[in-house]
């Protein structure tokens, strides 16, 4: 923790409150829990239930043509902000991660549009993974709906309350099992697998541009940016876990991008091959569609796919599992820095905020009960998107503002890398609307509620010895000396 008796930088948008002495050490996370590895893995467990349900969707929305392209481009987008974001981990390591990086680059309201934005989209995921937990379970015993989703929050929340040494290692195991899960798959597959089964969707032909390729046209191809962004949706937490880890300058960076490069190999096998195998069109709106695709090939009681069913209920789960820490950590932040209410922030004895892991828990299984995982998926992904634009707007203003700051890693590209993935940040975030005009309001509606909350009330209420503000007011220092 950062201890420098500097004021924080004068700044009449916001206004700062004294607090007790022991306020940081309420507020502390267990140093040295994660090394690379672990975070690599975190990176994977994040984002692994996408490749087991609700990518599918976008076969609906723009045939496999539509899917093809809108997941290229989503690749790209995620590969060169995850190259940015090693930078900026590496050079500023603190639980804020997104929010850090925007505070410091753009000011106290940069920082809470960031940090909100993300803070929308990890807490309505687990909603959208709980959703298809229920569909998987359904698979295999029949029970559905809002005792299972209750079940699993109640469950998850509750390991991550027991500590995060201990949290993260039985992630560890959850996510080793969803990926043997997906490399039974792709071997299972790779026999059956026939070009002609990924254009078998009926083509509309009054859409602009349509073909067996683009059944949906142009416009399928927007439509399916979201859930493109599925199959890499919340890679970009890593950063979350700085504090806790081991020597964040080296094993952010590794952690990462070695999650990222494990993720492109997994979501553009499961693209091919579950429509290859089974058809484009069985796929499109199946609960469980790596199950059923599975089934389709060697029959409902093949042993490939019953293997699959129960194991790849663990990927589903290790998603839910670390989205869950993830949230829990970016309420932490900025609930410590006084942008949320402070009791947010305290920790005890296992060093884990508490209330950071209940009260959001509690919204998301609220919002779960709606059962309609394709409408959550949207409005996560409303959220993601404005978070990717301020983020990697961060590393291109830091670059300029910022050239002396210390760098451990430095991203191949420089700002060219960082802007490319601005750039199609914005077109995602545009994508959200033609999908679901309704799922882009409701996060608008949410989004809002929150900005009110900082103009009106909390940026008149932070907290000076905050890290973010503490890297401000240093940052502010040195240029006055210089």
């Amino acid at each position: 923790m950062l201890e420098t008796g500097r004021p924080p930088v004068n700044n009449s948008s916001v206004g700062y409150e004294k607090v007790s002495d022991d306020y940081l050490k309420q507020r502390q996370l267990k140093k040295g829990a994660a090394g690379w590895i672990l975070l690599a893995g975190l990176g994977v467990s994040y984002v692994i239930s996408g490749d087991f349900a609700g990518w599918n969707f976008g076969l609906e929305q723009g045939g496999f043509g539509g899917m093809l392209l809108a997941t290229i481009a989503m690749a790209i987008m995620y590969m060169f902000m995850v190259l940015s974001l090693a930078e900026l981990s590496a050079s500023l390591p603190t639980a804020g991660g997104g929010y850090s990086y925007a505070r410091r680059a753009l000011g106290p309201w940069g920082g809470y549009l960031t940090g909100t934005a993300i803070l929308l989209e990890y807490a309505i995921a687990p909603a959208a993974i709980a959703v298809f937990i229920g569909g998987y379970v359904s698979e295999l015993v029949g029970l559905d709906g809002p005792l299972v989703y209750l079940a699993f929050y109640a469950m998850f929340v509750g390991i991550h309350l027991w500590g995060a040494g201990e949290a993260l290692k039985i992630m560890m195991v959850i996510t080793a099992l969803a990926s043997l899960a997906i490399v039974v798959f792709i071997v299972g597959m790779i026999p059956a697998f026939d070009s002609t089964n990924l254009f078998d969707i009926a083509v509309n032909t009054e859409a602009a541009g349509a073909s067996s390729f683009l059944p949906e046209g142009y416009i399928g191809i927007w439509a399916a940016i979201p859930f493109a962004i599925w199959l890499f949706l919340a890679v970009e937490g890593v950063p979350l876990a700085a504090e806790e880890a081991g020597d964040p300058k080296k094993d952010m960076p590794k952690g990462i991008i070695t999650a990222m490069l494990v993720l492109l190999v997994f979501g553009g096998s499961v693209l091919v091959l579950a429509p290859g195998g089974a058809g484009a069109n069985l796929m499109k709106d199946h609960a469980a569609p790596l199950v059923g695709a599975l089934q389709h090939v060697y029959g409902e009681d093949s042993t490939a796919a019953t293997f699959v069913n129960l194991i790849g209920l663990a990927g589903l789960i290790a998603s839910f599992f670390s989205i869950i820490y993830a949230y829990s950590r970016q309420v932490f932040a900025l609930s410590r820095a006084g942008y949320l209410p402070r009791f947010l922030s305290k920790t005890g004895e296992r060093k884990v905020p508490a209330m950071a892991l209940v009260i959001p828990g509690i919204i998301g299984f609220l919002l779960s009960l709606t059962g309609e995982g394709d409408l959550l998926i949207t409005m996560a992904v409303f959220g993601a998107t404005i978070s990717y634009a301020m983020m990697t707007l961060s590393h291109i203003i830091l670059r300029v503002k910022e050239p002396d700051l210390e760098r451990p890693y430095k991203t191949p590209g420089g700002t060219l890398t960082s802007g490319i993935a601005f750039l199609l940040s914005i077109v995602a975030f545009i994508a959200t609307f033609v999908v679901s005009k309704e799922a882009a309001f409701w996060s608008a509606v949410f989004y809002a509620i929150m900005i009110a909350y900082f103009a009106f009330y909390s940026r008149h209420h932070l907290v000076a010895k905050a890290p973010e503000e503490e890297f401000e007011a240093i940052a502010k220092a040195e240029s006055e000396l210089s």
